[in-house]
């Protein structure tokens, strides 16, 4: 009876796990966002870079819990967020993202979540005399790249637009006397310029943004969905709430969303901002900081590394067979390939990258980040690599070739165990010298998606407004990725001396090298 019982009560508690189990599997809500830097709207928390906080963080997950969904986060950069939308990466996106025209002919939007206006900034004391957009004409003027407020810069006539992927670094020129002015939207002055005692805020609230979240067209099921979940979270209060904790309910909101009732929450996340910003550090908390990052660049290193070794294993294979078929193949094949090698050098890889993970879907052909990553970084540095073994190929004596074919060898016998050894022999400095370009390089995949050294030093440098202690410890990173490298290529010269001279390279081990190896023995 007592083991009875005890199988009864085994049973009961598995079964309620099982239960909580299948409660707690809820779908996924994949949305798309930028964190890099992007304050007040998605950032990693200044006390914990582990975890990433903001009003737009706050807003997801209210609108997951009402769908009944559960949030799963994927990085992209703000003006690739749309393209990723249609590739099917996620399923919705928050990123300040602005409902424009342009924005409304490549997808759907919610109801507006947020309104806002554009906000001008210039140095104190405003000494470029700027309060309106008329004023701008002529002047330095700073802003996001293809933002609401870069095609009223365009529209008001200001011909000297420079145009920024991070918030931070526009209001940071301008400090710096780089910049007359910067026009972005009102949450982003705030936060970002509202605490520097060098800038000030000018003129009246220019145009009018409202946010929404973008589906892709035709998904009226998953916009239905959203757009309930945004009335319920407006009604009960909860987005008001959110807004009240921020900071950003303004009279502009109040009024868009009809509610003069006094604020139920206080601005708490706001003045965690902004003591965060108004505390000085001493060296031990910064160094402290510094440690912290250890980890979070560990991951970031990681895949620095298995993009690199995985692109360049593919551009030396392609090098080589781009190579071979460019000096022995058949004449049109040759010319396929010197083309290839010459479009390839030809343009830049970045444009390449985007080609490959943006516009080959297009075809129906989808590639994971990592792998659009390889085979971008793969195929480009595949024809430096063919330049490298054409250049070992060439520096090979003919008469090894026409030994090994006296010596009853076909040309493709010839080719594989004679001419090609060889010369890789004679390539491998300068192909190892390529990988450690190839990893600085690697940096570029950043731009889809991959989170890489380089994009988790912009999510950290851009959080702490620090690019220069943060700077140094990334340079280090990558020197210390790539000092083995540089040793083995080092080495492999060495080598390959010792190899062609002889020995140590005396006169006689010099002599013999230059006579074509003997096949009549």
């Amino acid at each position: 009876m007592k083991r009875f019982r005890l199988f009864v009560s085994a049973f009961l508690v598995l079964l309620a796990f099982s239960a909580a189990g299948f409660a707690e599997d809820k779908p996924v809500l994949k949305w798309g966002g930028d964190s890099e830097g992007n304050v007040p709207y998605m950032f990693m928390e200044p006390d914990n870079d582990k975890n990433m906080i903001g009003f737009e963080i706050d807003i997801v997950n209210a609108l997951a819990e009402r769908m009944g969904m559960t949030p799963q986060f994927v990085h992209n950069g703000w003006d690739n967020l749309i393209p990723g939308l249609n590739l099917g990466l996620y399923d919705i996106a928050l990123s300040g993202l602005e409902i424009t025209p342009e924005h409304l002919e490549e997808v759907d939007f919610s109801l507006p979540y947020y309104k806002t206006f554009l906000q001008l900034v210039v140095q104190k004391g405003n000494p470029a005399k700027i309060t309106t957009l008329a004023d701008c004409v002529g002047k330095r003027v700073g802003t996001l790249k293809q933002s609401y407020a870069f095609f009223q810069l365009v529209e008001a006539g200001v011909d000297e637009i420079r145009t920024y992927d991070n918030e931070i670094n526009a209001y940071q020129d301008m400090a710096h006397d780089r910049l007359d002015a910067v026009l972005m939207d009102s949450p982003i002055a705030i936060f970002y310029a509202g605490f520097n005692t060098d800038l000030e805020f000018v003129g009246e609230p220019i145009g009018e943004i409202k946010y929404g979240i973008p589906v892709r067209k035709g998904n009226a099921e998953l916009l239905e969905k959203v757009n309930a979940a945004l009335v319920s979270i407006r009604d009960d209060g909860t987005l008001r709430g959110i807004c009240d904790r921020w900071n950003m309910w303004t009279p502009v909101m109040a009024e868009f969303f009809h509610d003069d009732s006094p604020a139920k929450f206080g601005p708490d996340r706001y003045n965690a901002w902004a003591e965060y910003q108004r505390k000085g550090l001493t060296w031990k908390q910064r160094f402290d900081r510094y440690v912290s990052f250890l980890p979070t660049f560990g991951k970031a290193s990681i895949v620095t590394l298995k993009v690199s070794v995985c692109a360049m294993a593919l551009a030396i294979l392609l090098g080589l067979i781009l190579a071979v078929t460019r000096l022995f193949a058949p004449k049109p094949l040759s010319k396929l390939a010197t083309a290839y090698i010459e479009v390839m050098r030809g343009t830049p890889v970045l444009i390449q990258l985007f080609f490959i993970f943006y516009g080959l879907p297009n075809i129906g052909l989808k590639l994971t980040p990592f792998w659009a990553g390889v085979i971008g970084l793969g195929i480009n540095y595949a024809a430096y690599e063919a330049e490298n073994y054409r250049a070992g190929l060439l520096a090979v004596p003919r008469a090894q070739m026409e030994g090994a074919l006296a010596l009853g060898m076909t040309k493709r016998e010839a080719l594989r165990y004679v001419v090609i050894p060889q010369a890789v022999r004679v390539s491998l400095p300068p192909v190892t010298n390529d990988f450690i370009s190839l990893l600085k390089d690697s940096s570029l995949v950043s731009m889809i998606t991959l989170i890489d050294l380089t994009k988790a030093y912009g999510q950290l440098a851009n959080t702490y407004y620090d690019y220069f202690g943060i700077g140094i410890m990334v340079a280090i990173i990558y020197f210390l990725i790539g000092l083995p490298f540089v040793r083995l290529a080092r080495y492999t010269e060495r080598r390959l001396a010792v190899a062609i001279h002889g020995g140590r390279g005396g006169k006689k081990g010099r002599d013999q090298t230059l006579r074509p190896a003997s096949y009549h023995n």
